[in-house]
């Protein structure tokens, strides 16, 4: 009898971020080698928490040819040209221009290894991406992988989910909100992923197929209660008693200020049972917060960086500790998480991968 042994996925992470991908392919038995970063704390954050990963460094000093090969490649790459808050000058702006090195570093490897790495490509990016550059970006980003000129579709809009058949690699997109992707409920981030596979028709299983909602993971949980006007309340600090937590909308809230909008601008303050706004790099999310048991005692304050992690659906401290088990500053830890990806939508993905390259 003939046994098939299962050999081993292995993933490189590009715009690596405090590891959030290395993280999901470790939980999926898939193996990170390496990781490009050049932000000082989430480089000691993950050479604290994946000691034997490998960093490179500058991804515009990195070559395909030169670098390990794996069998996927992941890239979140830089945002602040194509989001809503951000300039909008698209793919061709100084950060997100850098989508291009890292279909560079993919080409390179699958010309390097006879087109056998990567298989698969993850890309990850802001729903402004959608929209940027009178909707040429994602056009663009269409055909940078595929190499072929993609229509825009008939409506002159990006549907939120789609594919490119009959090309390679085959691909699919998919918006996800990360606050519909864990039990309980996480933050809201909007967040385009788009699956490239090299080697097959996979991309669709990957990143369609239904697969359960991942549960928070359950570091320091016991004994905690949710608040009574949803589950978010197991997400805030609140010593065992029940909080009732209204998250202010603060872009909305400032962008209404500005326009004299005073109506919008009192709604902007959130109810009981709306999720937590996305969290942003450039600053840290503010909630009405009080308990149940004494409204009067009630206060307006910032998240801690414990909740914000709690909020990406990450283990607890997850970013407390770089490398030397040095502690990582407050501001240092709020901007990387503010810069993160949710970790349930990282694992749906990442375990998709696994089924479809080794059953």
């Amino acid at each position: 009898m003939c046994l098939t042994v299962k050999r081993i996925l292995t993933l490189g992470s590009l715009f690596d971020g405090i590891g959030v991908f290395p993280l999901a392919a470790e939980l999926n038995g898939i193996k990170p080698l390496w990781a490009s970063e050049i932000e000082a704390a989430p480089i000691a954050i993950t050479k604290y928490r994946f000691p034997e990963m490998r960093h490179l460094g500058d991804i515009t000093k990195l070559h395909g040819r030169e670098v390990p090969a794996v069998d996927v490649i992941t890239f979140g790459s830089p945002c602040q040209n194509l989001s809503q808050i951000g300039d909008r000058s698209g793919l061709e702006g100084k950060r997100s221009s850098l989508f291009y090195e890292a279909i560079r570093i993919i080409r390179e490897m699958r010309d390097a290894t006879n087109g056998n790495f990567p298989t698969i490509a993850v890309w990850e990016n802001v729903m402004g991406a959608f929209s940027s550059n009178d909707r040429m970006d994602f056009k663009a980003v269409l055909g940078t992988f595929t190499d072929t000129d993609i229509p825009m579709p008939a409506s002159g809009r990006w549907a939120k989910a789609g594919m490119v058949r009959g090309t390679s690699p085959d691909l699919a997109w998919r918006l996800m909100d990360a606050q519909y992707w864990s039990s309980p409920r996480l933050a809201r981030r909007q967040r385009i992923f788009l699956v490239a596979d090299f080697g097959g028709r996979r991309a669709e299983q990957i990143l369609f197929k239904p697969r359960p909602v991942q549960p928070y993971p359950a570091h320091g949980w016991e004994g905690r209660l949710s608040s009574s006007q949803g589950d978010r309340g197991t997400f805030i600090e609140a010593g065992g008693r029940v909080p009732v937590l209204c998250p202010f909308q603060d872009f909305r809230m400032g962008a209404m200020a500005a326009h004299g909008d005073k109506t919008r601008f009192i709604t902007s303050f959130g109810k009981p049972d709306e999720p937590f706004p996305t969290l942003l790099a450039s600053g840290v999310n503010r909630f009405a917060f009080w308990y149940e048991d004494a409204p009067e005692e009630g206060c307006v304050r910032y998240l801690t960086e414990r909740e914000c992690e709690r909020l990406m659906g990450l283990p607890e401290g997850w970013t407390r500790y770089g490398a030397g088990g040095i502690e990582i500053s407050s501001a240092g830890r709020y901007k990387a998480l503010g810069n993160s990806v949710a970790l349930p939508c990282a694992c749906y993905i990442m375990a998709g991968i696994r089924e479809a390259l080794n059953g």
